[in-house]
């Protein structure tokens, strides 16, 4: 596939890819929405549906890798050149962060209303308002574009990443091979987004299971720059794990795959 197929498909599935899962994060999250406390079953199958539109989506063009853990396993399966690597995260950030950007104009309304909410942001029955305004620590709405772990311990958190990120990539890697090794075609696209609500179900407690660094880095650089009232602080303490975690990840995955499948 040339370059450009590799940069329109990977920009705009990546996009939408952001554009739906952080759009049911924002759904559960603000107030004044129809999905307000629709809890985390809505959120995994919400990603999960995420996965499943994108990669149909851009499948076609560009092989919808969506996520620089699957461009680094693949590559080192052997299933991509390392000379596009470059271009498939770059295109993958550049949609990540467009669809963090339509996820605000889409809920603009609400995040207007939750962050001058005086409950939300400081006044009589305002929780944590010190930790809600602080340019350091993670604001409110923070969730709606990035993960952050529950418990903060580093080599839990990382752990934690690499595990759910082996668990995607060598899911994708090995569909197929029960069918001479032709892969699934289109049904593919179901199977992965059925891994992505499962790993969400099973392994998503502890961080919010980025598995995916411009998932996580590109809408958190978004909402760095978004003027959004009393929006606190974007945690750039916490924002390496959620990138070297499922890099790692992937990286392992493709390795286990030359070793255990190939």
């Amino acid at each position: 596939m040339s370059s450009s197929d590799i940069f329109i498909g990977e920009t705009i599935g990546t996009a939408v890819l952001i554009l739906l899962g952080g759009g049911v994060c924002a759904a559960v999250t603000l107030k004044h929405s129809k999905a307000r406390n629709a809890g985390w079953l809505a959120i995994t199958f919400g990603w999960g549906f995420a996965v499943l539109t994108a990669a149909y989506l851009a499948g076609g063009v560009s092989g919808a890798h969506l996520n620089p853990a699957v461009t680094i396993g693949l590559a080192i399966e052997g299933g991509t050149e390392w000379g596009d690597v470059p271009l498939y995260l770059f295109s993958q950030l550049i949609g990540a962060m467009i669809g963090a950007v339509l996820v605000w104009i889409t809920y603009y309304g609400q995040f207007q209303a939750h962050l001058t909410d005086r409950e939300i942001v400081g006044g009589p029955g305002a929780q944590d308002t010190v930790k809600a305004v602080s340019k350091d620590a993670p604001g409110p709405v923070l969730g709606i574009f990035s993960t952050g772990p529950e418990i903060r311990n580093v080599a839990q958190n990382l752990a934690t990443e690499i595990i759910a990120t082996v668990v995607l990539v060598l899911a994708i890697l090995t569909q197929g091979l029960n069918n001479e090794g032709n892969g699934l075609g289109v049904l593919g696209a179901l199977i992965t987004s059925l891994v992505v609500v499962g790993i969400g179900l099973s392994l998503g407690g502890p961080t919010g299971y980025a598995i995916n660094p411009v998932r996580d880095l590109g809408p958190r650089i978004v909402h760095s720059l978004l003027p959004l009232p009393n929006k606190g602080g974007s945690d750039w303490s916490y924002a390496w794990i959620p990138v070297a975690g499922p890099l790692i990840g992937g990286a392992i995955a493709g390795g286990l795959y030359n070793i255990a499948f190939a």
